[in-house]
């Protein structure tokens, strides 16, 4: 089960990473994502079946997500949409467009070789999915982290932080939304890619929810592995897309049918919004016992004597202090 999971948390992991350059680095909520990722699915699958490698496809699907930002970007930042908005109008697009790169709404993988047919096949299919997953992820971490390192990079993080002092700065951040948007979806639309072919087919509807996993593990990576430096917040994303799968095989361990998938998503995403609020109000509430121990005030003590100075005004306003 944990097996499992650590290769199918890493196929998902380029996922996490691109929400995680929008919603953290960009500061906006892209629904983008619901329609680069089944469109990278469906331009890699398409181009296995025309008879392109499976290195190739994966590729083109990559540039096809990047499109697919690029058309966001240009929506929120050159028309002045919000970028709600723009997501949203991209991904309706993009559905019509999938269907009409697949042909129809399902297209299955059948004698093509996918990228894990290339290692030893004496080997089990969870140690190629893991090792497949392991390159691909750690090729895009290397790259994001050569990326923020340069100028490119850290205008980018400095336009999310804060726009307005950027463009006083002269960086061109309209440009820094483009590239993000197109980084992001580049990255979902690869991770559609690496679920096609470990499916073994694309489908139209392998986006719903797409968005939903995403910040899930995003939030859930940020909890289990916290830095400032951008590896390490990078490695948080692949965490917390392994750990967020392996809490759904878990579920479904448990005998919940797959059909409930979506709403056990739903509910890893709510408790993983709470626990940070719940953790930081227990703090808080330490933090200020320790600070009245400190200067010799017992918190129980002031509490009782604040509801003792509260009950003679309260009884005077009652109705029987009349």
């Amino acid at each position: 089960m944990l097996i499992t999971s650590i290769g199918q948390g890493l196929l998902w992991a380029p996922l996490a990473i691109g929400v995680f350059i929008t919603f953290r680095i960009l500061d906006i909520p892209d629904l983008t994502t619901e329609g680069s990722f089944p469109l990278g699915a469906a331009v890699t699958v398409s181009a296995m079946v025309s008879g392109q490698s499976a290195l190739v496809a994966s590729l083109l699907g990559f540039l096809a997500g990047c499109l697919a930002g690029w058309v966001t970007g240009v929506l929120d930042t050159k028309l002045r949409m919000p970028s709600l908005l723009a997501g949203i109008l991209t991904m309706t697009g993009l559905y019509s467009i999938n269907m009409h790169v697949m042909g129809k709404s399902n297209v299955p993988l059948l004698n093509q070789r996918v990228l894990t047919s290339y290692l030893p096949a004496t080997w089990s299919v969870d140690l190629q999915t893991i090792i497949v997953g392991a390159v691909i992820t750690g090729v895009v971490m290397a790259a994001l982290i050569w990326l923020f390192k340069t100028r490119l990079g850290l205008s980018l993080m400095a336009t999310g932080n804060n726009s307005a002092m950027s463009a006083a700065n002269g960086i061109y951040t309209d440009r820094m939304v483009i590239i993000g948007y197109m980084v992001s979806n580049g990255c979902i639309a690869l991770s559609g890619a690496l679920i096609a072919q470990s499916n073994g087919y694309a489908d139209i509807g392998m986006g719903i929810g797409t968005i939903v996993i995403g910040l899930a593990s995003v939030l859930v990576g940020e909890i289990f592995l916290r830095g400032r430096q951008m590896w390490v917040r990078l490695t948080a994303m692949v965490v917390g897309a392994i750990i967020y799968r392996f809490l759904l095989t878990v579920a479904m361990g448990l005998g919940f049918p797959v059909d409930d998938l979506k709403i056990l998503s739903a509910g890893i995403l709510v408790v993983v919004i709470c626990l940070p609020l719940i953790r930081n109000k227990y703090q808080t509430k330490q933090q200020l016992k320790r600070y009245l121990t400190q200067i010799g005030v017992d918190s129980h003590a002031t509490a009782n004597s604040s509801l003792r100075r509260q009950a003679p005004s309260e009884g005077l306003l009652s109705r029987d202090g009349k």
